[in-house]
């Protein structure tokens, strides 16, 4: 099979790529940051999804049989105007449109985000939400183009990714291992933060599931993907802990925890907006979610990694970046 996957430069692109490769399928990734090491591409073309005619044209040309859309913009930086999220609007409009005159497309899998609800709110159904950020907002918008325009015609589903973890992760969660590994990361109270996270090995065989899944069982539904089992937030530090060699973890008194994040908020007034830790970040710290994935495993199958498996990696993974990157170690 040959796949087509958008946002192939990204931390869950890089793993499915890879692991459709080691199926034996063929993966052209589509991103408009490319990266030269992306093994699991056979091809990689240089588009932005906002470049509708460009974005038409590359993929008619390649002809795939399947698309994975994973490109986005996923920070929430973006605080005044949705349209700063306009690839995740107007490039999902553009990448349908590519798919309904693409005719070798058969199957597309959209990826949407567990923030078209806030952090801790489970939706009733599939077209309940509750964003609490532009970037939850955007994505709804990502989910109801997808559906008014039926995928573009063809076999199709929405996904929504947890918090995913594992190597290729982005600087902004290598920022918590890194501070763990020099003793500056704190728990926060002595709750133990179960969480439906998601390791990278397991999302990425996950995706090639309702690939190749029968139609009837994946077409206009909406999956969360995460690992089955939730993770403890203080279990997964603890154990990054360990594996990296740095000092036990230290817990803060809870209240002690909201003072600190009422003093990052002043300072992010003041003008440091990328001062760390906030009362949104301890709340989402402090939030745990644990979500219904039957109907995930019901068609995808058991998870390959453990939680153990997918730490020892990621640390093993960031130590050796550490050393190649600047000489950190």
């Amino acid at each position: 099979m040959k796949v087509l996957i958008t946002g192939s430069s990204g931390l869950i692109g890089r793993w499915v790529a890879g692991y459709l490769k080691n199926q034996g399928d063929q993966v052209i990734g589509l991103d408009k940051t490319l990266i030269q090491d992306n093994t699991g591409c056979s091809e990689q073309i240089n588009c932005d999804l906002l470049d509708r005619q460009t974005l038409i044209s590359q993929v008619r040309r390649v002809c795939p049989d399947a698309l994975i859309h994973l490109a986005a913009r996923t920070d929430l930086k973006e605080t005044k105007d949705i349209r700063g999220y306009a690839a995740n609007i107007d490039g999902v409009d553009n990448l349908i449109e590519a798919v309904r005159q693409t005719p070798s497309i058969r199957r597309a899998i959209y990826t949407s985000s567990q923030l078209v609800c806030r952090i801790g709110y489970i939706p009733s159904g599939d077209k309940d939400y509750c964003p609490n950020t532009l970037y939850g907002q955007s994505k709804v918008l990502t989910e109801k183009l997808v559906r008014q325009h039926d995928g573009g015609g063809i076999p199709w589903c929405l996904t929504r990714p947890t918090t995913v973890w594992g190597p290729y992760m982005n600087p902004h969660y290598q920022n918590m291992l890194r501070l763990i590994r020099k003793g500056l990361y704190f728990h926060c109270g002595r709750s133990k933060l179960y969480k439906s996270y998601a390791y990278a090995g397991n999302i990425a065989h996950q995706y090639a599931q309702l690939l190749k899944a029968p139609a009837d069982l994946i077409s206009g539904k909406t999956f969360y993907l995460a690992d089955y089992e939730p993770l403890s937030l203080r279990e997964y530090a603890d154990g990054l802990a360990r594996e990296m060699g740095a000092s036990k973890i230290r817990t803060l008194p809870l209240a002690l925890s909201r003072m600190m994040a009422w003093a990052g908020d002043f300072i992010n007034l003041c003008g440091l907006k990328s001062f760390p830790f906030n009362s949104f970040r301890l709340n989402n710290i402090l939030t745990e979610y644990v979500y219904d994935l039957s109907s995930t495993k019901a068609v995808c199958g058991p998870a390959l990694f453990s939680a153990q498996e997918g730490i020892k990696e990621t640390a093993r993974w960031f130590m050796a970046q550490e050393t190649t990157d600047g000489g950190r170690k």
